[in-house]
C-alpha cells in the first residue's frame, strides 16, 4: 500500500466558531452553523477519518491501518495501535476557553490523556493574540483567588501573532486562542481538555459551559512562565520538536520540489499556503508527470512504503510532521 492517503474532513460545531473555512480554504460547510473545528486526520473510537479518493475511498482510517500497518506506519508498528497524531483546522471567530491538558504523569489519575499540540497561524485578524502560560511570578494561590474574583486574565501570558507564527503548547500549559485566528493544530491523539475559565460565556444551549477547575489546578504547570512563539520567516526550519512529533516548515518557490523517500517513516504533509501537485514514484523510480493537485488546507499522510514528490505551483508553505512517538527513537 503505497498510495498517498487523503481524508474527508469532519466538521465540528463550536460556540466560538464561524464560517472562515468557507472563505479561507474554499470548503463547503454544513449550512447555518458555527463551525469551529475541522478534524482532518483522526483515529479515535468516537471519530474516524474516511479515506477520500483512490482504491480505499470511503474506508475508515482504523480499518486501513489494521490491514496495512506495516506499509503505512512501518514494519514494527502494531496493527491495533491508534494513529498517534490528530490534525485539526480551527476557526476561532471568538476567544476559546482558558484550558489545560493533563501532563502524562497526572492524566491517569484524572482519567484523561496527555495532549501536546502545535498551533500554526495560517491567518489572523488585526490585533489577534494567543494566551499561553502564566505571567511571570504568578502562583497557584494567586491564580485560585483570581478564579474566585473573575480576574484570571491578569494572570496569563498574552502575545500578538501574525500569519506564519507558531507555538508548541505542552501538556500542563494553561492556554487559550484569541478571536480572529485561523489555526492548523497538530497534536497528540487525545481529546482531554479541562476548562478552567470561560470568560462568562454560555454555550449553544444558552447555559454556562462546564468547567473543570479541580482537574485544571491539578494539571497546570505552575513553573511555566511566558513561553515565546516561533515567528514567521521567509525560509524554512523546524518549528516544533518534542517527544511526540517534529514539525518542519518548508517554503517552496514555484517549480521547487520536496522529495520524500520510501522506507524512512510515515509523514503528514500539510499545505498551509499555496498549491502543490503530489506525484508518486513507482519501484523503478519514475514519477507520474502530473500527480494529484493539493490545495491550501489539505493534510495528507505519506505512508512508510510510499515515495512522493511535491511540486509547488506557486510560492507554497508546507508543514511536514514526522518522528511520531514510538517510531523514531
Amino acid at each position: 500500500m503505497r498510495d498517498l492517503l487523503r481524508f474527508a474532513p469532519l466538521y465540528q460545531e463550536r460556540v466560538w466558531g464561524g464560517r472562515a473555512l468557507e472563505t479561507a480554504l474554499e470548503r463547503v460547510l454544513p449550512p447555518n452553523r458555527p463551525i469551529g473545528e475541522s478534524w482532518e486526520l483522526v483515529d479515535r473510537p468516537e471519530a474516524q477519518s474516511l479515506i477520500a479518493g483512490g482504491a480505499l475511498a470511503g474506508q475508515k482510517l482504523r480499518d486501513v491501518l489494521t490491514k496495512h500497518a506495516a506499509d503505512i506506519m512501518g514494519p514494527t508498528w502494531p496493527a491495533e495501535r491508534p494513529f498517534p497524531i490528530l490534525v485539526k483546522w480551527l476557526d476561532c471567530r471568538e476567544r476559546l476557553s482558558l484550558q489545560v491538558h493533563p501532563p502524562a504523569n497526572v492524566a491517569p489519575e484524572l482519567g484523561g490523556e496527555p495532549k501536546t499540540e502545535n498551533w500554526y497561524i495560517a491567518a489572523t485578524g488585526p490585533g489577534a493574540e494567543l494566551i499561553v502560560g502564566l505571567k511571570r511570578g504568578v502562583t497557584r494561590p494567586q491564580f485560585e483567588k483570581a478564579i474566585e474574583q473573575n480576574t484570571v486574565e491578569s494572570c496569563v501570558h498574552h502575545f500578538r501573532v501574525a500569519a506564519g507564527d507558531s507555538i508548541l503548547v505542552h501538556s500542563g500549559q494553561v492556554h487559550a486562542i484569541d478571536a480572529g485566528n485561523l489555526i492548523l493544530e497538530i497534536q497528540q491523539n487525545s481529546d482531554t481538555t479541562y476548562r478552567v475559565y470561560d470568560w462568562g460565556r454560555v454555550g449553544l444551549d444558552g447555559k454556562p459551559r462546564q468547567l473543570h477547575i479541580a482537574q485544571s489546578l491539578r494539571s497546570i504547570d505552575w513553573d511555566d512562565f511566558e513561553p515565546a512563539p516561533v515567528r514567521a520567516a521567509p525560509t524554512g526550519g523546524v518549528i516544533a520538536d518534542c517527544a511526540e512529533f517534529r514539525i518542519r516548515r518548508l517554503v517552496l518557490g514555484a517549480g521547487e520540489r520536496l522529495h520524500l523517500r520510501a522506507g524512512e517513516q510515515p509523514r503528514i504533509v500539510s499545505i498551509v499556503s499555496g498549491t502543490v501537485r503530489a506525484a508518486g514514484e513507482n519501484p523503478s523510480g519514475t514519477r507520474s508527470p502530473l500527480g494529484q493537485k493539493l490545495p491550501r488546507g489539505e493534510n495528507v499522510l505519506v505512508p512508510y512504503a510510499g515515495a512522493f514528490t511535491f511540486s509547488a505551483e506557486t510560492t507554497t508553505i508546507l508543514l511536514v510532521t514526522e518522528n511520531f512517538a514510538g517510531i523514531i527513537e
